[in-house]
């Protein structure tokens, strides 16, 4: 009964997620049912443990969720998401407005900016370009996910996604784990994502098919949309109710004050983690009142929160006179903080409900025992488990508290680099987490105007089939080279 249960629980879960009930409701209700059926005390699995990972991981976890909503809301108030997006199309033309909107979506999200922030300047951007170049409008999804949700979340080292962030604490490894591996897994995502989307317009054009019928909606009217707003909210670190809130700068943006923060999330981040951190004293950290912790696993964290916190500073510095509702604009973003941190706790405490059921030993045994060893097995769990909730974060972090220290043991037996471990989880819990029920791809189908009918194919392709090449790549060379 108690496997039973595991899967009545996950099924609720799924179903009722996809019909936009809230996860803060779902997660505990769900993971209770899971409960009952494998005979376990209610209330203390509710209490003790629900609520213990939940508010474990918002302590890890939250810092992150908190500075990258205000980071990107100032970036977006400021204008300078617009100058970035602009000036990259405007360089490269309409010749190459596809890869003009990939690489906007790239450079914004690997400086630190939010998903939504960047979907609701890139995506209008992105239909006059098209548009002005005849390629059909259902291109548009899988452009922009090319661009913010693949390489730059998953594969680039020192990435400050959340995701990014995630195994750190579990492997004690840093944002640029495995650098090569990365770069290897991001160039094969870009490259092959690209060729695609080329295919897919010169078939376009030699079908004379053009832009198409522009939709009725505008982008911004997608903010107001709740459903939105709930899947939205599990599966990035921003809520999109909040981009209405704060005073969006109508003056243009020079070029380097644009640019300047993204440039320091990056150059802070690889200080921190590389320069600053290691040379630094903190022996006190093992002591009772900080947690009885140690560097390795709150050094990753520190790196991103610092990088973050030094490019706020900047942005407010370099468009001063563009933020006159500055305390606006900083409500705004540690607002849309809270719902997504809340949300993704929420899928964590639901796990690990799942991870304490007698049951559920059936699971980790059959995971563990995928052929291929633990990179295979390890893939496989976090792939699976970002499908199941649609949400690469709260699907790694359910994995890793549920196996990462067994993924530690074995990879010390067997002499695994913990930073092969970190790039391979990362990058898995970023393929099958796009599947039609994700929050990022319902939320930005639903800016664009269009349906999954019209542009799902496209956007499997360049997020789950590069995806998945990138990953199966990483491993073979992990598993013959080790990590580099």
């Amino acid at each position: 009964m108690g496997l039973l249960g595991i899967l009545v629980g996950l099924g609720l879960l799924i179903w009722l997620a996809f019909r936009g009930w809230s996860v803060l409701l779902l997660a505990p209700l769900c993971a209770l049912v899971a409960a009952a059926f494998d005979g376990q005390p209610l209330l203390a699995n509710w209490t003790q443990i629900f609520m213990g990972s939940a508010a474990g991981f918002l302590a890890q976890f939250f810092p992150i969720f908190l500075l990258g909503a205000v980071f990107g809301k100032l970036m977006d108030d400021s204008g300078s998401v617009t100058a970035v997006a602009g000036f990259i199309t405007r360089k490269l033309g309409e010749r190459r407005t596809i890869l003009g909107v990939v690489l906007a979506g790239a450079l914004v999200t690997y400086g630190g900016v939010s998903l939504f922030v960047a979907f609701f300047v890139i995506v209008p951007m992105a239909q006059s370009l098209f548009r002005a170049a005849a390629i059909p409008q259902r291109l548009i999804p899988a452009a922009v996910i090319l661009g913010t949700s693949s390489f730059t979340m998953s594969a680039l080292p020192g990435t400050p996604s959340i995701q990014n962030a995630i195994p750190m604490p579990f492997f004690g490894t840093t944002p640029f784990a495995a650098p090569g591996l990365g770069i290897i897994a991001g160039v094969i995502m870009l490259a092959v994502g690209l060729w695609w989307l080329h295919r897919a317009e010169q078939a376009a054009r030699r079908a004379n098919e053009g832009y198409g019928e522009a939709p009725a909606a505008p982008p911004h009217a997608a903010v107001d949309d709740e459903f939105v707003r709930e899947r939205a909210s599990t599966a990035r670190e921003f809520d999109p109710a909040e981009l209405r809130h704060g005073h969006r700068s109508e003056a243009s943006v020079p070029a380097l004050n644009a640019f300047l923060p993204l440039i320091v999330v990056v150059a802070v981040n690889l200080l921190m983690s590389l320069v600053i951190l290691p040379r630094l004293d903190v022996s006190f950290l093992a002591e009772p009142r900080w947690g009885g912790t140690s560097l390795a696993a709150v050094a990753g964290v520190w790196s991103v929160s610092s990088a973050l916190a030094a490019a706020i500073v900047t942005v407010i510095f370099c468009n001063w006179s563009r933020l006159p509702e500055l305390r606006q604009t900083l409500d705004a973003g540690a607002n849309a903080s809270v719902l997504p941190a809340l949300s993704v706790a929420s899928l964590v405490g639901f796990g690990a409900v799942i991870a304490a059921l007698p049951a559920f030993g059936l699971v980790r045994d059959w995971v563990l025992g995928i052929e291929g060893g633990p990179l295979v097995s390890l893939a496989v769990a976090t792939n699976l488990l970002a499908a199941l909730t649609g949400s690469a974060s709260g699907g790694l972090t359910i994995a890793l508290d549920a196996l990462g220290a067994t993924y530690m043991d074995i990879a010390a037996q067997r002499g695994i680099h913990p930073d092969l471990l970190h790039r391979v989880a990362v990058i898995g819990s970023g393929t099958l987490d796009i599947l039609p029920h994700n929050g990022a791809v319902v939320s930005l189908l639903a800016i664009c105007g269009l349906t999954h009918r019209q542009s799902y194919f496209d956007i499997v392709m360049v997020g789950i089939v590069t995806s998945i090449i990138a990953l199966i790549a990483v491993i073979a060379i992990g598993s013959a080279f080790g990590s580099f």
